[in-house]
This record gives C-alpha cells, sequence and structure tokens, in this order.
C-alpha cells in the first residue's frame, strides 16, 4: 500500500510548473572569435603556402596550375632525403638527451623541494627570456676558435691550439638544442609529477621498493603524459629550426629548416619550399597523435 499524499501536497504539485534543464550556452559564444581569429590568421596561410607545393616556379614566376612534379623531385632527390633523415635523427637525439637531463631536475624541483621552488622555476624559465639569438651567438662565443672553451683546454693543456671541431658542425648544433629546448621538456615534467602523490612513493620504499624499481613502476608510467608533451615539444621545435643549423652548423649538415628557408629566401622558389614543409607537419602531426592518444595534451594541460 501506498502512502496518500495531503490535500496540500497535490495542489502544490498541481501548481508547480514543469522545469526542464538548460543547456549552458555561454561558453559556445565565445568560441566563434577565437576560432575565426585561427582559421583567418594561421589556417587560412597554411593553406594557401601549402597550396604552392602543387604549383610549378617557371624562371622567378609561379605557375597556379596543378602538378606533382615537386614531389617527384623531393623524391628522386638524393639531398632531401638525406637531409630530412639528418633532420629526423639529430631531433630524437635532442630529445631523449633532454629528457634524460630534465627528468633528475622535475622530480628534484616537484619532490624534494620545500623551500624557494617558486624562484627555482623562474631559473629554469629565465633563459627563455633572453632572445634566441642572443643565446645561438652566445654558443658561437663558447664554441668558437677564441671561445671559453677552447681557452680552457689551451690553459689547462689538453691541447696546444685551438681545436676548430666544436664549431660549425652537427657537435655544436647538438649542443644548442639541447640547451635551448629543455626548458620546454622540464616544465610539462614538473607539472605532471608534482601532482603525484607522495604517498605512492612512501608505500613503494615501505614495500622494499628501491629507487630504480619505483622510477621504472610508478614514476615513468604515471610522468608519461608530461613525457611525451615535452618530446613533442623538443622534437618539434628542431625539426623546424633553420636559424641554429645557420649559425652553427657546417656546410655538410644541413636540415631541413635550412632547406626549407634557403627556398623561400635565396632561390625564391616557393612551391618547392612549401613541398619541403610537407614532410614536417606529417612528421609532427603524427606526434601529436601519439602524444593525444596517451593523455599527454589532456592531463598536462589540466
Amino acid at each position: 500500500m501506498t502512502a496518500a499524499l495531503p490535500p496540500s501536497a497535490i495542489g502544490q504539485a498541481e501548481r508547480a510548473p514543469l522545469t526542464r534543464p538548460r543547456r549552458r550556452v555561454g561558453p559556445l559564444l565565445l568560441l566563434p572569435a577565437p576560432l575565426g581569429w585561427m582559421a583567418f590568421f594561421y589556417l587560412l596561410p597554411l593553406l594557401i603556402l601549402l597550396l604552392h607545393a602543387f604549383w610549378s616556379l617557371d624562371y622567378l614566376t609561379i605557375q597556379r596550375t596543378f602538378t606533382l612534379d615537386n614531389f617527384r623531385t623531393f623524391a628522386a632527390s638524393e639531398l632531401y632525403g638525406r637531409v630530412l633523415l639528418r633532420t629526423v635523427l639529430m631531433a630524437a637525439a635532442v630529445t631523449v638527451t633532454d629528457a634524460v637531463l630534465a627528468f633528475p631536475v622535475a622530480f628534484f624541483l616537484a619532490k624534494r623541494v620545500r623551500r624557494h621552488r617558486d624562484l627555482l622555476l623562474v631559473l629554469v624559465i629565465f633563459p627563455l627570456w633572453a632572445s634566441y639569438l642572443v643565446r645561438i651567438f652566445a654558443w658561437k662565443t663558447i664554441l668558437g676558435t677564441s671561445g671559453l672553451l677552447n681557452s680552457f683546454l689551451l690553459w689547462s693543456g689538453v691541447v696546444e691550439e685551438p681545436v676548430s671541431a666544436f664549431l660549425y658542425s652537427k657537435t655544436a648544433m647538438f649542443i644548442a638544442f639541447s640547451q635551448v629546448w629543455l626548458p620546454f621538456m622540464i616544465l610539462p615534467l614538473y607539472t605532471v609529477l608534482d601532482r603525484l602523490p607522495n604517498s605512492l612513493l612512501e608505500a613503494a620504499a615501505d614495500l622494499g621498493g628501491n629507487g630504480w624499481q619505483t622510477f621504472r613502476r610508478i614514476v615513468l608510467p604515471l610522468s608519461l603524459p608530461g613525457l611525451l608533451a615535452g618530446s613533442l615539444s623538443v622534437f618539434s621545435l628542431t625539426l623546424g629550426d633553420y636559424i641554429t643549423p645557420t649559425l652553427l652548423g657546417g656546410p655538410s649538415d644541413q636540415l631541413i629548416g635550412r632547406l626549407v628557408a634557403d627556398q623561400f629566401g635565396m632561390s625564391n622558389n616557393w612551391p618547392m619550399g612549401a613541398t619541403l614543409i610537407i614532410p614536417i607537419l606529417l612528421i609532427v602531426s603524427a606526434g601529436i597523435a601519439l602524444a593525444g592518444r596517451y593523455g599527454a595534451l589532456r592531463r598536462t594541460a589540466a
């Protein structure tokens, strides 16, 4: 048996209006402005630039007729393939190096520092406040024949004359890339490690796990989103850079970014330059898809 409702309750129920859940349209009204800005100032210029890859160059005039000659030239050229492979290997080496260097720093800042953490984070970010060109020229000063490194080697007696192999080489580019992009690896790792509960580390220690086991089974899997986000940043920045190869690389150490700059600049061959951009975009897009699949973009931005 069900209890009967009092007449007053029945009357209130009859007079109460039917309420439906309202959809919040407020945030949706904010989307058209940034989406329109991004579409007009980024996506549309990028689309126009990529269209040049399907056009051709006749002397100094761009012929706006559909053609695949640029792609055939790229596929048949040994130079382009070799430079692209060298660029990918350089970007991979820099990414791995920065990951190895950034992990202890990020873990120390997130789990070991109790005082002046903000100051140490500012010191990590501080190199980004300086001009990119200033940092590259600083490395030229350090690695040059009359730079700090050669001066130290001469003073210590390790060498009898300045060594010219440091500058204008793949080694110089590797050192500069690793130092310049290191904050982009430290910050995502720090963000993830800072949210890692200390109770997990304490539980691992109570269960007899050593430092390597704790890192391999707990710290590394849970910090994978930050590691992938930082790796994507460092890899893509190295992949498309052309200033460092121009200032620190040798004639035989070109990277794909420098070839793209030369095609748009000295050669004035925009169709070929746009063609060289497409492999970079495909590689970076694959990296973004991989990072997004493992939650790197969502978790590090949360």
